[in-house]
């Protein structure tokens, strides 16, 4: 955000200000807001999740032997810097809840990668434990992503995959665990698909797969500029406090 001076747009004395300062009545004819149209990050962040479920499942499941573990861990932590990535341009582009959903995604696969490779001491346990918080807070992120119906039915997905590996690690339950594999390989396919059709969409300027945007997420795709700049001065970045 760029302003002029207010001496230099001739602003008036405010009999009320202290000594030397200026007043101007309305700062809207002296600043300027810059946008910066950026490739939507999101077919990356969905990717990400997709070849990360699909190897983690597998080694649930059993596909891959314990011995893969170390090499499992290796093969998922590029996640967390590719959706670590995916959020701070998320961030920039004013989408606070895919932001919000991508670093906290991005933040469970680095202890994963890392417990796995250091073999920590109840270590599977721990990992139980962060399923489970992450499960309180896919589902309070699915309260606030019906407009963007891709995300939610990843969120949706992704719900009972965090309640079975979370309880598989707590109790110890082989069953739960391989249930849990199957529940990522179903993450995958869905994740795929919203990725997909989110690149599509971003190369050919409209929808072309179902993603079922609604509400202000569909406004925000069909809608003209004035629709994208209603309220701007009050996003973060532009206000004075968050």
């Amino acid at each position: 955000m760029t302003a002029a001076s207010p001496a230099a747009d001739g602003g008036e004395l405010d009999p009320a200000a202290p000594p030397g300062r200026r007043f101007e009545p309305d700062l809207r004819s002296m600043t300027r807001i810059n946008l910066r149209p950026i490739a939507s990050p999101m077919p990356l962040g969905f990717f990400t999740i997709a070849i990360a479920s699909v190897m983690t499942g597998c080694l649930q499941l059993g596909i891959l032997g314990e011995e893969a573990r170390t090499a499992v861990a290796f093969t998922v932590l590029p996640a967390f810097a590719l959706q670590l990535l995916v959020s701070f341009l998320a961030f920039g582009a004013r989408d606070v809840i895919a932001a919000t959903l991508m670093a906290v995604f991005a933040g469970s696969w680095l202890p994963y990668s890392l417990i796995m490779l250091s073999g920590a001491a109840d270590g599977l346990k721990v990992l139980g434990v962060l399923n489970l918080a992450l499960l309180c807070f896919g589902a309070l992120m699915t309260a606030v992503t019906g407009p963007k119906r891709a995300l939610w039915l990843v969120l949706a997905v992704s719900l009972p995959r965090w309640a079975a590996t979370g309880l598989a690690g707590v109790t110890g339950a082989e069953w739960l665990t391989r249930t849990s594999g199957a529940l990522g390989l179903l993450v995958a396919v869905v994740a795929m698909y919203t990725a997909f059709a989110l690149m599509l969409e971003d190369m050919r300027s409209e929808q072309v797969l179902p993603i079922g945007r609604s509400g202000p997420a569909h406004l925000a795709v069909e809608g003209d500029l004035a629709v994208q700049l209603r309220n701007l001065e009050r996003h973060a970045g532009v206000r004075r406090t968050l």
